[in-house]
């Protein structure tokens, strides 16, 4: 897949102060500190699995690494939206892992998402995402609050799935229910 060059010019600013005329978004929640928490986040986030959990579809070529792109997808049949991505940098050190992405002409919006689950020194776990981003295109600018409310929703789905994949390593759902056989 070949997109072309990334459509903004702050690429990276998801690593500092994030840019201004964007929306920004600055989400969190902690995942816990149970042994293996950190493994588990990591490899959910890394592996596109936190994507697919939200409800997207992923069509990549790789795994993350910087330079790689990817399609994701919300919604159905002709109703679906293709989102074109490419990872612009990783994060891959011993208490903090994840990846940024950038937008590719074609993609509904303009801007950056970051994505790291870190673990701090008493040994708890958190996922945070932080992003940057305007319309890429006429209908998403006409959409106003109900786009913003998709991208609240989908961030708030990327942190479930996280929270979900660390709970069903535990053996619970994610209500903490214990399931069956578990």
């Amino acid at each position: 897949m070949t997109w072309g060059a990334l459509n903004y010019p702050e690429v990276g600013a998801t690593l500092g102060e994030l840019p201004s005329g964007y929306r920004t978004v600055v989400a969190g929640r902690p995942l816990g500190g149970e042994a293996g928490c950190f493994d588990n986040a990591v490899a959910c986030l890394l592996g596109w699995e936190m994507h697919r959990r939200a409800g997207l579809t992923v069509r990549v070529d790789g795994p993350v690494a910087a330079g790689v792109d990817a399609v994701l997808g919300v919604g159905v049949g002709p109703l679906r939206i293709r989102a074109p991505v490419r990872v612009v940098y990783v994060i891959d050190e011993p208490d903090a892992r994840g990846f940024a992405y950038g937008t590719l002409p074609g993609h509904p919006e303009i801007g950056e998402e970051l994505f790291v689950v870190r673990r701090d020194p008493d040994g708890t776990v958190h996922a945070q995402i932080r992003a940057f981003s305007r319309p890429g295109s006429h209908l998403t600018r006409l959409g106003g609050p109900v786009v913003r409310w998709v991208q609240d929703a989908i961030t708030q789905r990327y942190l479930d799935s996280l929270c979900d994949i660390v709970l069903r390593s535990r053996g619970r759902n994610s209500h903490g229910d214990t399931e069956a056989g578990a």
